[in-house]
């Protein structure tokens, strides 16, 4: 008999009473596992924000244990007479620069043309032109004009050494300019007030065929080409550039105009700070999700989903230890500035931290980063630095096999664990009443049968009974 026959024998072992059996062995053999799974799952997923946080606590300690953090320079300058920047590294000290004059570049001009278009030579020829120490062959002919002997000269390998421009200086009146491309004194001969007898640019026409004097003997200075002049600390200095980078290893200077700057280079306890700042964050946010995660409460909507995880609690009380037992045997982190209330939230103190920095800035390093620290005694002590302490003790539970590791192989596994065994139960729920199918089934048939012959014997009970009247 088809499943849609069952109960017709006896309207008691119908399919709605096999669904109704079925439905309640589910709620006591595979809710339980559904419910179990959901949960392991919701703590797979509070595990990846825990994760989340200790990879972002563990990349703030890298970035604070690297000594050349303490490398980075800040240049700041009172006054406009320079710009100042420092290399990482270079020495921290302040000093004043006084600027006399700044550099500036030759700039000659030819004699007077009457127009762009005016030819410079009578036939084909060579000059050389002279550029401080550099001289350069620039070919013409008796068609070359004014504006085309510009052309040449920017052309030619001269053009990386000046520039040559035609001004018109008033009607009828143009002129050939050359600009050094260098600032300072071209041949050395200034005088020592920056004039010079001789122009640093000049030409001398070896073939002799150029048309007259206005690229020769009339080539005249317009501006001298000098040599900057300045004190360091009181110091005379002369550079050919306004930019300076030749003083002071590190030190790139910018000579902008004539006056006195005073220069502070110090370490860049901007980008310290900021980075302290990003610890303190993610140390405070990752203690945070640990205490949300672990909290204990007889309200199961309080309770927090590793309330009962020994693992998580360990973690929690590891990273509120190491701040107490970092610094090996010159200090705490409390000496530098830290606090940590009694809610355990990490705050730093930056006049504290800048005293300890005014202080001893390499002591400051040695805490903070490894090296040696020097006591008041003159005593050193070689440390490995807070954050690379840190670092050692949050990476046992970050890495590879670590103790976080380990525990989502765990979860993953009592999911997996979990799903198996709930198969396994509705598959033997699914045989069962398949077996109870069948077994309804035939007993229905055999109640329809009775059924069937009670009905017949009463029938013919009935029929005698009525022959009988």
């Amino acid at each position: 008999m088809g499943i849609s026959a069952l109960g017709t024998g006896s309207s008691i072992l119908t399919q709605d009473l096999l669904d109704k059996l079925k439905a309640a062995d589910e709620t006591a053999q595979v809710q339980p596992l559904d419910l179990e799974i959901a949960n392991q799952k919701d703590k797979l997923a509070e595990y990846d924000v825990i994760d989340a946080h200790m990879t972002n606590l563990y990349d703030a300690i890298g970035e604070l244990k690297m000594p050349m953090l303490f490398d980075e320079r800040s240049a700041s300058v009172t006054g406009s007479s320079v710009e100042v920047s420092a290399d990482a590294n270079s020495d921290v000290q302040d000093f004043t620069l006084d600027v006399a004059r700044l550099a500036t570049k030759e700039v000659d001009e030819s004699g007077s043309y009457d127009s762009t278009t005016a030819k410079i030579a009578t036939d084909s020829g060579t000059f050389k032109l002279n550029v401080g120490s550099d001289s350069f062959d620039i070919s013409y002919d008796a068609n070359t004009t004014l504006e085309d002997l510009k052309n040449l000269i920017n052309k030619s390998d001269a053009g990386d050494a000046v520039t040559a421009s035609i001004i018109k200086v008033g009607d009828d009146d143009y002129r050939l300019f050359l600009t050094a491309e260098k600032t300072g004194d071209l041949n050395g001969d200034n005088n020592a007030d920056g004039t010079d007898d001789e122009p640093d640019i000049s030409i001398d026409d070896t073939s002799g065929k150029l048309s007259g004097t206005q690229l020769t003997t009339d080539m005249k200075a317009a501006q001298t080409g000098v040599d900057a002049k300045f004190t360091y600390n009181g110091q005379e200095i002369t550079r050919s550039s306004n930019e300076v980078n030749d003083l002071i290893t590190g030190y790139d200077i910018t000579l902008k105009e004539t006056g006195l700057s005073s220069v502070s280079v110090s370490q860049n306890r901007d980008e310290i700070t900021a980075k302290i700042d990003s610890f303190v964050e993610k140390y405070n946010a990752t203690m945070s999700e640990l205490a949300r995660a672990t909290k204990n409460s007889t309200d199961s909507s309080q309770r927090g989903i590793f309330s009962g995880e020994s693992s998580m609690r360990s973690l929690q009380s590891s990273l509120r230890s190491m701040m107490d037992n970092v610094g090996g045997s010159v200090g705490t982190i409390y000496d530098f500035g830290f606090d940590i209330d009694k809610d355990g939230k990490l705050s730093i103190d930056k006049s504290v931290f800048n005293e300890q920095m005014d202080k001893s800035p390499a002591n400051v390093e040695a805490f903070f980063s490894g090296g040696d620290y020097v006591d008041a005694t003159g005593t050193t002590t070689s440390l490995k630095g807070i954050f690379g302490e840190m670092d050692e003790n949050v990476v046992e539970y970050t890495k590879y096999n670590g103790m976080m590791d380990n525990f989502k192989t765990f979860l993953n596994d009592s999911v997996t664990s979990l799903e198996d065994r709930k198969m396994k139960a509705e598959d033997r729920l699914t045989a069962h009443y398949e077996t109870m199918k069948k077994q309804f089934t035939a007993y229905d048939a055999m109640i329809a049968k009775f059924n069937n012959s009670s009905a017949a014997f009463k029938q013919m009970i009935d029929s005698g009974n009525s022959n009988d009247n």
